[in-house]
């Protein structure tokens, strides 16, 4: 080997053991997706008795506070640390006020959201990493307890939303993991089904998205909305103006779909049970799937209502 060639080759071996190591050092990527609402979001009549175990599970990155308004110590958490996807313990709640519902979830075993149903359903299809970040809390209305632009009690639960979204994403980063925040899983509309505050529930609905997206600086976060469309089984005369209203307002965000759960069972005249609420989940990876396929193959319009096939 002539000196040239010697020193050339040991040159371009360097050249790509640097590569490899910049490489190496580039954080991996995963899907962030987050899991927010009331009561039907953290899961409340949700079984845990009735959720089939699933290994896939265990790949799941999951981190979560979930209870009842507002947001305090003692609500179920993963105590801002990651963990897989499971089953969350019931919290601890303070004595209830006359005016607010508590209790995260009906059984002393704890429960389940819609979270479990979307990941096992994503991850059939997609072998990306997911990390999901839930944070929901039960009878909770727009207006009164997710208002973005509030520094009481009435944004207690957007506040908190944000910040174990960016706590979240700082930890991961600890651990060499770049989220990316991909969704946003939306499931509330029930205690806003009244006169006063359903005739603000699209412009409320655009705001708190509209505001999460610059606080989460994810301007391309998509947005699935739904709601029980059988929220006390036909008497609330509200109920049908605020699927509307989620409706009207998918159709004016290109990055918002309409998830329609008639479909999922219920427990009651509020909640979803275990089997709905798995389902509910499924039809939200369905719709992000949708979304996804129009992207990578330029479909000419994103469906802005899933679910009712």
């Amino acid at each position: 080997m002539s000196e040239f060639t010697y020193l050339f080759t040991n040159r371009v071996i360097v050249v790509l053991c640097c590569f490899a190591s910049a490489v190496a050092d580039q954080p991996a990527t995963v899907d962030l997706v987050i899991v927010a609402g009331q009561s039907n979001a953290v899961g409340y009549d949700a079984k845990p008795s009735e959720l089939p175990s699933d290994v896939s599970d265990k790949d799941v990155l999951f981190w979560w506070k979930t209870g009842d308004p507002p947001p305090d110590e003692h609500d179920s958490s993963s105590r801002q640390k990651w963990t897989h996807l499971q089953l969350q313990p019931l919290g601890n709640p303070i004595k209830p006020r006359h005016d607010r519902q508590y209790g995260n979830f009906a059984q002393s075993a704890g429960g389940f959201g819609p979270e479990i149903g979307f990941a096992r359903e994503w991850q059939k299809h997609c072998k990306r990493r997911l990390a999901i970040v839930k944070t929901a809390f039960s009878g909770t209305g727009l207006g009164r307890d997710w208002d973005p632009k509030s520094n009481g009690e009435s944004g207690a639960c957007f506040r908190t939303l944000v910040s174990e979204v960016k706590k979240a994403i700082e930890s991961a980063r600890a651990d060499h993991l770049q989220l990316q925040p991909k969704a946003i899983l939306w499931v509330q509309g029930e205690s806003d089904a009244n006169a006063v505050d359903v005739k603000l529930y699209e412009k409320r609905l655009k705001q708190m998205l509209s505001e999460l997206r610059i606080q989460l600086d994810s301007p391309s976060l998509m947005a699935l909305v739904a709601v029980n469309t059988r929220f006390q089984k036909g008497r609330n005369q509200f109920m049908a103006e605020i699927v509307q209203a989620q409706r009207d307002y998918a159709d004016t965000d290109p990055l918002c779909v309409y998830v329609d759960t008639v479909k999922a069972s219920i427990a009651n005249d509020v909640h979803f049970d275990a089997q709905g609420t798995l389902l509910v989940g499924q039809l939200f990876a369905e719709a992000l799937r949708a979304f996804d396929a129009r992207e990578i193959h330029g479909a000419a319009k994103l469906p802005h209502a899933v679910g009712n096939e």
